[in-house]
């Protein structure tokens, strides 16, 4: 798998002597989904703001297809339309009198011209089923259609990584369901996707791989059945199993299923 987005032993601090992230190490390929889970405070949050240029490392470096990135506004400007970044709540990423000119916004500030300006948005706007809403204004529509939109605003940017915290936060279930279809569909292309969440059902039936941070350094990288079977490790970082895992345990099956779905055909086998 090719790897997209790197970080070498990077730290980063708020208030000195205390870090919001230690040491990391760790990268992220393409077309990777990532469940990134830990308490409040863990440094999830910086990870990401990190990732997307936000904020640039003290110590350490992060390497965008193996490129260092430096505090030069060139080479973070690299960065930023690289990686995608979709905030959990769609009021702090809105601001475009209308869908349409929201989705362009940040094409449009990369100087591209206007014909390809209009071919991303037309793309971004059929991709997440948005053509009934361009010419309304973005905060009158469902928090549903607004978290679709935050994701065509990542789309039209062309990412190769794609950052989300904690994007199922106060939808229904119909929105979350098409939530991960867009979430699918955006891997497919092969956007890295790297989903901040609490969830830690979301993460076992959805996450190729989990990180795990506690107290700003990361505790633990690996795949979902190796996280989750590790009692010792989730009740350190304050996290639960599974609701599948502890199904599975209580019905002695051989292997936990990935959904509720092959739970029932697997007790009906």
């Amino acid at each position: 798998m090719r790897e997209i987005l790197r970080f070498e032993d990077v730290s980063y601090s708020y208030e000195e002597g205390r870090a919001a992230l230690a040491r990391l190490t760790v990268s992220v390929g393409e077309g990777e989904r990532v469940a990134v889970l830990g308490e409040n405070g863990a440094g999830k949050s910086t990870f990401f703001l990190l990732a997307n240029g936000v904020l640039v490392p003290q110590t350490g470096c992060v390497y965008f297809e193996s490129n260092p990135i430096g505090n030069k506004t060139e080479s973070l400007n690299t960065l930023r339309r690289g990686v995608g970044l979709v905030f959990q709540d769609p009021d702090v990423q809105i601001f475009g009198g209308t869908v349409e000119e929201e989705i362009s916004f940040g094409p449009m500030n990369l100087h591209i011209p206007l014909s390809e300006v209009r071919v991303r948005v037309d793309e971004a706007v059929n991709s997440f089923a948005l053509e009934e809403y361009r010419q309304r204004v973005p905060h009158s529509l469902s928090g549903g259609a607004q978290k679709r939109i935050t994701l065509a605003d990542a789309l039209a940017m062309q990412p190769r990584v794609l950052l989300l915290d904690e994007p199922a936060s106060s939808l229904d279930p119909a929105n979350a369901k098409l939530l991960e279809d867009n979430l699918a569909m955006l891997a497919a292309r092969g956007i890295a996707l790297v989903v901040a969440t609490h969830d830690v059902d979301f993460a076992w039936h959805w996450a190729q791989r989990v990180l795990i941070f506690r107290k700003g350094k990361l505790e633990a990288d690996g795949a979902p059945e190796n996280i989750f079977a590790d009692a010792a490790l989730l009740h350190r970082c304050g996290l639960e199993q599974p609701l599948l895992f502890r199904v599975a345990e209580i019905l002695k099956l051989p292997a936990v299923p990935r959904t509720a779905e092959e739970l029932e055909q697997e007790w009906n086998a």
